[in-house]
Order: structure tokens, then C-alpha cells, then sequence
């Protein structure tokens, strides 16, 4: 079959897609199940057929170009469009449960639970999309979507699932090491770790009084990466405490300071279309869902 003249290969795509989505070559690959030397190929193709570098390569991974973080989000809006295109056409009832998550909600809280659910409900699939692209539920493309914010949202049904309470974390190794946190100002002695959104950082400091206009930033994609540079050392996370609970309790993680006011965070809300012929398993999963304990 002839190549399209305007289009990259799509096996290409595929491996930009998975790449900007684990911000790694080697995770990239077990996703795909390819080598991770095959993805390299892939993405070096494409960075030429584009003819611009999509990612900057790290001893420990990747980041985004600005010309590749713009690509990719349209990209995956293209691959969610083609998946909900194609979900349409398929009868309800014989295709998976579609969701839309997060990543580090998805990895860290979701995923722990979904043992109980494939128990309770073996006949039901689900088709799990980790992404940072905000799927158009209305639209088709996802029958649940789980997404960070203040909500509700113009125009779909929302329903918060779990509220969140921000405060700065540190792993222990940064701060033996220095600079002395005493007051909430010294945090900004230290590189403060933030997502594409500092909305965190900009709520918990609106809160305490923090003037964040001479701060150091390290911007990560995804909260996920955002809580591993926090345990790293390379700076001072806005912990989101209930997706913390685990590092916290090892002790991976502390509280920056102590007696640190917490503030209400935003929260995870449970994202659906309203009308329409919803997924037969829909309501199931919303109840399941609603109803989990927190992790042990």
C-alpha cells in the first residue's frame, strides 16, 4: 500500500503517541511490546519526516520540545477522535467500558482497585485511556471520564468522586541536605516542582500568603513525574495528599515544614455525557467506583 504523501506512518505515530505519554523510550516499548531500540527508530523517522526534534533525550528519559508537546496533543486528540469514531459504531453492549484518566490517578489510585471490579463484574471490559488530553464525553469519546479540577463543567454531568487537600512535601534526602525550611518563604529556596498547570501551588500560596513571583520552577508534563522529582530530591512538590497517602506513610515523602496549613484542593470528578444510550455497564462502574475505600 502506498504511503499517504501528507501523513507520517502511523506505526510512527503510535510510538510518538506512547513515548509522549510515559516520557520514555523503554516504557514506550513494553507498551507497544517492540524493542526499545525500535521505538528510537520510529521517533527518529518521524523527527525527520517532520523535519523538527519532538523530544530532548535525558540520561533518564525525555521532555517535550514546544513543537513536539504541540504535536502531541494533537495527536492524541486524533487517535481519542478515531477511537470514538470507531466505538460508534460498534453496539454498546459488545464493546469494553471506555474511560479517560489521568495517569497518575489512573496508575496510582485506579489501577490498585480494579481487581475488586473484574471480580464483580468478569463480563464487562474496560478499555482504559491514560491520558492528559481532555476527552470530549459529550462527543462519544469516553464513557467515564476521571479529571483533576474545580468543576462541575458546562454542558456534561459531574460528580465529585474524591476531594483533595494540598500542602508541600519533600523527600527526606532534600531536606538534610538543604536549604533549612523554617517558614513557609524558604520554600522558595528550593526548585518547586509543578505540572503544565501550576494551579496547586497557586491555590495553596493564595491560601497561606506565599508570593510566588520569585520562584524557581522545574515543569513536568504530568503530576506522576511531578511526585517521582519530588522523591528524587530535585525540588519541593504541592502534594496532592490523598494520591500522597502511600509515600507519605513509607516515608518517601514528608511534609515540608512542619505544621504546614493543608488547604481544600480541587478534586477528581467523575465525568459523563448527559442523554443519549449510556454503556450498559456505566451506572455499575459508577457505583462501584463511588463506593471504593481508601488504598491500605
Amino acid at each position: 500500500m502506498r504511503s499517504s504523501p501528507t501523513l507520517p506512518p502511523l506505526p510512527a505515530l503510535r510510538a510518538f503517541e506512547a513515548v509522549g505519554r510515559a516520557l520514555s523510550f523503554r516504557k514506550a516499548g513494553e507498551d507497544l511490546l517492540i524493542s526499545q531500540s525500535a521505538v528510537s527508530h520510529h521517533i527518529a523517522r518521524l523527527e525527520a519526516d517532520l523535519g523538527v526534534t519532538l523530544f530532548i533525550r535525558h540520561a533518564r528519559g525525555v521532555t517535550f520540545t514546544p513543537d513536539g508537546e504541540r504535536y502531541f496533543q494533537a495527536v492524541t486528540a486524533a487517535f481519542s477522535g478515531l477511537a470514538a469514531a470507531t466505538a460508534a459504531l460498534r453496539p454498546a453492549a459488545a464493546r469494553p467500558l471506555r474511560l479517560s484518566v489521568l495517569p497518575a490517578f489512573a496508575r496510582i489510585w485506579l489501577v490498585p482497585r480494579l481487581a475488586d471490579w473484574t471480580r464483580r463484574a468478569p463480563e464487562t471490559g474496560l478499555d482504559i485511556n491514560s491520558t492528559l488530553a481532555v476527552a470530549d464525553v459529550a462527543g462519544g469519546e469516553a464513557d467515564i471520564a476521571i479529571r483533576y479540577g474545580s468543576g462541575p463543567w458546562p454542558g456534561v454531568s459531574a460528580r465529585l468522586l474524591l476531594p483533595e487537600r494540598l500542602a508541600p512535601v519533600i523527600s527526606p534526602t532534600l531536606a538534610a541536605r538543604g536549604p533549612v525550611l523554617t517558614a513557609p518563604a524558604d520554600l522558595l529556596r528550593h526548585t518547586l516542582l509543578t505540572n503544565l498547570r501550576p494551579s496547586d501551588w497557586q491555590s495553596w500560596a493564595a491560601s497561606t500568603g506565599l508570593d510566588l513571583s520569585t520562584a524557581r520552577w522545574l515543569q513536568l508534563t504530568d503530576y506522576t513525574l511531578v511526585m517521582q522529582a519530588a522523591q528524587d530530591g530535585l525540588g519541593v512538590a504541592m502534594g496532592r495528599l490523598e494520591l500522597l497517602s502511600a509515600p507519605l506513610a513509607t516515608g518517601a515523602l514528608r511534609p515540608a515544614l512542619p505544621d504546614l496549613p493543608t488547604v481544600p484542593g480541587a478534586g477528581y470528578w467523575l465525568v459523563t455525557a448527559r442523554g443519549g444510550t449510556p454503556h450498559p455497564a456505566r451506572a455499575r462502574f459508577l457505583r462501584w467506583i463511588s463506593g471504593q475505600p481508601p488504598l491500605a
